[in-house]
């Protein structure tokens, strides 16, 4: 039987440490102050879970307010000391932190967490879009040794942007601190091109000044004195990930991303960084996501499987009716 216990986010961090588990950066109180920012967000509590009065899981959550109803959200969360849980042990726990929560807070609909095995008490996410399976690379080795490790037409691909792509890359984080509008307009360039609205530029400036140049990083290629590519790759401890990622429609020939991907894993490599997490590609879980995978799976052999977000209601009736009305809007969007 799984008991759940209200603490800290210190205190979750501490029996992190204690138990040797890593957690991600939105797991830590460096990401509940980012998110304290945003309009409609807030930190809302952690918890650790038990099995015997042994430490299982840790877990912490923000809260959203959005079209009229609050939701809890764990990224990565629970995050299980001992690997990857049974369909049971993840069941019973998942069970007891949706009474403990409801109990602590009946206001909130559903929590929104990272959710291994499917059950009667999950349901597919009401809106974003989760995946199963992530590309993490291993950048340990140095330069040579983190090519060998791809496939091969990862490796052909980079050789050809380290031979014809002109740009220099570089770590710009400094003066993006600065300004972001360059990045920004990229951004704004991709989102047109690829269909997506990117955020507000003050999202974005706002996530580099809470989380600092010790957690967030922007990396860019420059050719002709211009930004041509660029990403925001977040680090906490050895794992870095690669956040958001822009380049110029006129770059696209050029293999610009080849070389400054590259470039990003040598150089995190240096940094003492050892995974690379480029978040998430597609499967029949999230197949809308398969557009992804030609790029990203050739910088690597393996294929990461990770826990996928899913909601858990805690009103199941009100949760019912929202996913009807979602369910009718789309369809009178068809």
């Amino acid at each position: 039987m799984t008991s759940v216990e209200f603490v800290t986010i210190q205190d979750v961090q501490q029996e992190a440490e204690r138990h040797g588990v890593a957690l991600p950066l939105e797991q830590t109180d460096i990401w509940m102050s980012y998110q304290n920012t945003i309009e409609g967000r807030r930190y809302w509590g952690s918890a650790v879970l038990r099995e015997d009065d042994r430490i299982v899981a840790l877990i912490s959550l923000v809260e959203f307010t959005t079209h009229g109803y609050r939701f809890l959200r764990a990224w990565h969360g629970p995050v299980w000391v001992d690997g990857t849980p049974t369909p049971e042990q993840e069941r019973d726990a998942i069970k007891a932190l949706s009474s403990a929560v409801h109990h602590k807070d009946g206001a909130q609909l559903f929590i929104r967490c990272a959710v291994w095995s499917e059950s009667d008490l999950t349901h597919a996410t009401l809106s974003a879009v989760p995946y199963d399976r992530t590309v993490v690379i291993d950048v340990t080795g140095g330069d040579e040794a983190i090519l060998s490790r791809m496939k091969r037409r990862g490796r052909r691909d980079v050789r050809k942007s380290l031979r014809e792509c002109p740009a220099a890359c570089a770590d710009e984080t400094t003066d993006a601190m600065k300004s972001f509008r360059e990045y920004y307009e990229i951004m704004v360039e991709t989102g047109q091109r690829d269909g997506f609205a990117p955020a507000p530029i003050e999202d974005y400036e706002t996530m580099l000044r809470i989380l600092g140049e010790d957690h967030c990083r922007v990396f860019a290629a420059r050719s002709e004195g211009k930004v041509i590519a660029w990403s925001i790759v977040t680090v906490t401890g050895t794992m870095a990930v690669r956040y958001y990622a822009a380049m110029r429609t006129d770059a696209m020939g050029m293999h610009a991303t080849d070389r400054l991907l590259y470039w990003e894993c040598c150089e995190l490599g240096r940094r003492g960084i050892s995974d690379y997490d480029l978040m998430g590609i597609g499967s029949d879980f999230s197949p809308s996501l398969k557009g992804l995978n030609e790029f990203k799976t050739k910088f690597t052999e393996e294929i990461t499987e990770v826990a996928p977000d899913r909601d858990v209601p805690l009103h199941p009736i009100a949760y019912s009716t929202l996913t009807g009305i979602k369910s009718m809007r789309s369809a009178l969007r068809r």
